[in-house]
């Protein structure tokens, strides 16, 4: 019976190790910044719908996780002949929304205050982040995005795998669920790359994002 019971325990905590893995999404590449792709004369503009935009992070712990949303305050695309050439974008870091604590609880306003405070994004000091595209390659049926992301006081040049759709005059970028490690943009609270003797109350770096950007055409 023992033997049964530990066979079983063995292929059931095998099954959420693998699970775990497969589910856990990739970090984006991340160098050092590079010069931005300038439009051409011939390209088309579209300008970014910031109303039908978002972006959508989780933080994990140990304990568990958070998610929510931050919104786009602004952004302009380029297209030459069907291909995406340029684009910038402007993020509103005093939207960051918690979605899985009720409004009404009183922790959810404690959360998106902490998240906005010195200790993660520092909001007050540095409103905004920005994405402006670098470059843009087909790699295996996949077409990755390349942009500098600049959050806080650091810029570093980040690789995601998107779907891009143009439908008459709407276009739309779509990104893969990617994660990126923020101790490269020195969001240090809770991270055991600045900190020792943190025990189970770290928070861990790698932040889970994903994109949606839906624009038209000017």
């Amino acid at each position: 019976m023992k033997t049964r019971f530990f066979t079983i325990l063995t292929i059931a905590t095998m099954t959420v190790f693998f699970t775990s893995c497969k589910d856990k999404a990739k970090e984006a590449e991340t160098t050092e910044a590079t010069a931005p792709v300038e439009k051409t004369e011939v390209s088309t503009k579209y300008i970014v719908n910031t109303d039908g935009s978002t972006i959508m992070w989780t933080g994990h712990k140990p304990t568990g996780s958070h998610n929510g949303t931050i919104s786009l305050e602004s952004g302009v695309l380029t297209m030459n002949n069907d291909v995406l050439e340029s684009g910038t974008f402007l993020i509103n870091m005093n939207s960051i929304n918690v979605m899985d604590i009720p409004v009404e609880d009183e922790k959810h306003a404690k959360l998106t205050g902490h998240l906005k405070s010195p200790d993660f994004f520092d909001v007050e000091k540095f409103p905004a982040s920005a994405f402006e595209v670098t470059g843009i390659v087909t790699t295996e049926g996949k077409t990755m995005l390349s942009g500098n992301l600049k959050m806080k006081d650091t810029i570093n040049n980040i690789t995601i795998p998107v779907t891009i759709t143009k439908n008459g005059d709407t276009l739309d970028i779509t990104s893969e669920t990617f994660t990126i490690d923020r101790s490269k943009w020195n969001v240090q609270y809770g991270s055991k790359s600045f900190f020792d003797n943190l025990g189970d109350k770290f928070i861990n770096d790698d932040i889970e994002l994903q994109i949606k950007v839906t624009s038209t055409k000017a």
